[in-house]
């Protein structure tokens, strides 16, 4: 059986490492269940210098190393596998994930040294590909889903892989393969709820793949059945995602028991005392499933003995805990006060909304389907079910203007909140990335490759795609927002209508608007701020 490595590149560098990457543990334990050796180097973990990855490659005959994760990954797996290719030049390196799946001919192009790439889910094509390299054979166009480089270098798609829907059949990721108790563990806490700050032993795990909504900015990279194989203008073949008007929504869980079993089996053997659902929108599968997904989750929660029994000191504060609280995401439309409750009996201390916005011209650009009124609702909601509501916003939407900038301040003020906006993100596989591509390789003087390197978590810029204010605009208007300095946000509009030629009046957005022969903007009514 083949020699496997499988590495996780490091990301989120200006941050602990607080996350055992679940999908390379599933990986891992996939290759276990087929007999394969497999060893884990957490790169993200460990964070070493080149010459500890050096000692890692020498240490045993590996034939292939393995390593995938998120675009913002990218540089760090740029890195990984230069090095790789010059210590084990002989050895297959193998990529998979996001970083991969949303661009593979550029990724592919950008990492010559990679050979072969999974685009879309790995859970059969991984194993596949070692089966393959056992056999010899190493005839990857018999394998769904990959991309490999031909004998003359061209780059070479194979049919599509179907995404998995019988997600109960995966094994348990391979925890025991990352350093829980070295790393991981230490960095429990989660700054959403008191339990969550309080977290000793907190594990994460994907309840769910994929999302029923069409958030423009989103991606899902396959996981909704998604992908779309199509020719480019010179009849290369490309990988597509969400374009406008033409989306594909596949919605698949765990069965309520599976779930729950994991959650126990990780209670008994790690003594876990919180769990993170990673789902990108539990409501949502809760939604599909007829309302019914959550409510048997949280029941089998209770009757497994995990619903938590908290300990406090005689003045109320929170001492610690028997059994694991839990938080997750939730939707400002899917949720209601019923499902809240059940949730909040059976351990839910957080759920993080994904608001955007709170401008209604907005909202109606992003198609996430929700309006302020919904917003403000879940938020209340879920505070009267006493589960801390974690909001989220973003600016620098295409249509983003100063009265929208306005409708959230004065939306933090109804509900007695400050919140740090994240920037709008243009990140590869999302529509909002098809849709503005050019503009964005413009922002890096052609050079896609600078903008992926670029990429991060959104709290810093990079690409912008708001028609009306640039980067060094944002993030200015950023901090004034959250100084509540109307009075320097309200000069700088005085001063950006004047360069753009926009009367006081007017709704100040650039979008729609065209220049008569005089050079004048006209056609000013597109979109309202009303």
């Amino acid at each position: 059986m083949s020699k496997v490595l499988i590495i996780n590149p490091t990301v989120r560098e200006e941050d602990v490492p607080r996350h055992v990457p679940y999908g390379l543990a599933l990986l891992t334990a996939i290759a276990i269940e087929k007999k394969h050796m497999v060893q884990v180097y957490d790169d993200n973990a460990w964070r070493q210098d080149e010459d500890t990855l050096v000692e890692v490659l020498r240490a045993d005959d590996w034939e292939v190393v393995a390593l995938g994760g998120i675009t913002t990954a990218y540089g760090s797996i740029k890195k990984i596998v230069k090095v790789v290719n010059e210590v084990l030049p002989n050895c297959l390196i193998v990529l998979g994930g996001g970083v991969l799946t949303s661009l593979p001919r550029e990724i592919m192009t950008y990492l010559p040294q990679v050979s072969i790439g999974c685009i879309g889910e790995g859970f059969s094509t991984f194993p596949e590909i070692l089966e393959s390299v056992d056999n010899g054979n190493r005839n990857w166009e018999k394998i769904k889903g990959v991309i490999f480089r031909g004998q003359d270098g061209e780059l070479i798609f194979t049919e599509e892989r179907p995404i998995l829907m019988e997600l109960d059949s995966l094994p348990y990721p391979a925890w025991d393969m990352f350093p829980l108790e070295e790393v991981y563990f230490k960095n429990s806490e989660a700054l959403f709820s008191e339990q969550g700050m309080l977290a000793k032993r907190r594990l994460d795990i994907n309840a769910s793949y994929g999302c029923s909504l069409i958030c423009r900015y989103c991606y899902h990279l396959g996981l909704s059945g998604d992908i779309k194989y199509e020719e480019d203008d010179t009849g290369k073949t490309t990988v597509e995602f969400d374009k406008p008007g033409n989306y594909t929504r596949v919605i698949r869980y765990h069965s309520p028991e599976y779930i729950v079993n994991m959650v126990k089996h990780v209670y008994d053997k790690y003594q876990v005392d919180f769990i993170g659902f990673l789902d990108e929108n539990l409501m949502t599968m809760n939604t599909s499933s007829g309302g019914t997904w959550l409510g048997e989750i949280c029941e089998l929660w209770k009757k497994k003995g995990l619903a938590p029994k908290s300990k406090y000191d005689d003045n109320g504060k929170l001492l610690g805990w028997e059994g694991v609280y839990w938080g997750g995401t939730s939707h400002a439309t899917l949720c209601n006060p019923e499902i809240l409750k059940v949730m909040k009996e059976a351990g839910c201390s957080h759920l993080v909304y994904g608001y955007e916005s709170f401008s209604p011209h907005v909202m109606r650009t992003i198609g996430k389907g929700a309006t302020p009124k919904n917003n403000f609702q879940s938020f209340f909601w879920t505070l009267e079910a006493n589960i801390r509501p974690i909001p989220n916003l973003i600016i620098g939407f295409p249509v983003e203007d100063f009265q929208s900038l306005r409708d959230n301040i004065q939306a933090w003020d109804e509900l007695g909140i400050v919140v740090k906006p994240h920037f709008a993100t243009p990140y590869p596989g999302s529509e909002w990335f098809s849709t503005y591509r050019k503009t964005i390789e413009a922002q890096y003087d052609g050079d896609l490759e600078a903008f992926i390197l670029d990429l991060g978590d959104a709290t810093q810029i990079s690409a912008t795609i708001s028609h009306n204010f640039n980067a060094v605009e944002l993030i200015g208007l950023r901090e004034m927002m959250l100084a509540r300095n109307f009075r320097a946000m309200d000069q700088y509009e005085k001063t950006w209508r004047k360069n753009h030629n926009i009367p006081e009046g007017q709704p100040s957005t650039l979008i729609g608007l065209k220049k008569d022969k005089k050079n004048k903007l006209s056609n000013l009514k597109v979109f309202s701020n009303k």
